[in-house]
């Protein structure tokens, strides 16, 4: 751990490049540039708000909060993982060619995607003034779901990219996997509207989902629960571990397959 800490100070600068060069990419031939990073949540929860909005007892005036609560961390971590299990494929010429310490490549396309989720938020809170929701006390617990969900990613990415050097088709799996995780996020749905009691566990289960319901507590003045965002950090930091452990343990064979 420590020589890789080591490595990681080493290069840093690396990184920051790699991001750079990643949210460059990213919007180079769009007209609309980081400005979409803006309108794109904005346009969904509109979208969403007038379908969901009378299904799931929507119609109150802070809806539209709720959806943009949690449809922003669900789409970080959708898009983060999904670019990071790529990472290792698209950046094969350079692997082949000059030695960096291959994390850097998963990690560098999810800090890059934290760094317009971050952006993003600039909507939430325009959204939650406008719809009467005003910041208090406990909007400083936001921090808590925020640094959580990076781990998450991290963990989930740095799994993700391994397994997917050496299984081509787990693309395609990971994406029917994430249109699941969406439906058992509550992003466009109320918890208190699923009827069946027996079905929650669904919730009480899914680490993304105690993540968003504490990311919305911060946001709409409530206390945080305590037992969702420690069974969401214990869960985060052991997969960071494990997927370090195992793109650790795997990286030298990446060069037989990519």
């Amino acid at each position: 751990m420590r020589n890789l800490i080591k490595t990681f100070s080493k290069y840093r600068y690396l990184l920051y490049q790699l991001v750079k060069k990643d949210i460059k990419l990213k919007y180079r031939s769009s007209y609309l540039g980081v400005f979409w990073t803006l309108l794109e949540p904005l346009l969904t929860m509109m979208v969403l708000t007038l379908v969901f909005s009378t299904m799931y007892g929507g119609s109150s005036r802070d809806f539209p909060v709720y959806i943009l609560t949690g449809r922003l961390i669900y789409s970080f971590f959708s898009n983060s993982t999904k670019a990071a299990l790529r990472s290792i494929r698209v950046n094969a010429g350079m692997i082949k060619k000059v030695y960096v310490p291959k994390y850097m490549y998963p990690c560098a396309s999810i800090i890059s995607g934290y760094v317009m989720f971050l952006i993003s938020l600039i909507v939430l809170a325009v959204v939650a003034m406008a719809r009467g929701v005003y910041p208090t006390r406990y909007l400083l617990q936001a921090v808590f779901p925020l640094v959580i969900v990076l781990i998450m990613s991290i963990g989930a990415g740095l799994l993700l990219a391994t397994l997917a050097v050496f299984f081509r088709d787990l693309e395609y799996l990971w994406g029917v996997a994430l249109m699941l995780l969406m439906y058992a996020c509550a992003i466009f749905y109320r918890v208190e509207s699923v009827s069946n009691e027996a079905n929650r566990w669904i919730f009480d289960y899914n680490p993304l989902y105690a993540v968003i319901e504490n990311f919305r507590h911060a946001v709409f003045g409530q206390a945080m629960n305590m037992t969702s965002m420690v069974y969401s950090l214990v869960f985060s930091v052991i997969l960071f571990f494990v997927g370090l452990f195992v793109f650790y343990k795997n990286q030298d064979k990446f060069i037989l397959h990519i």
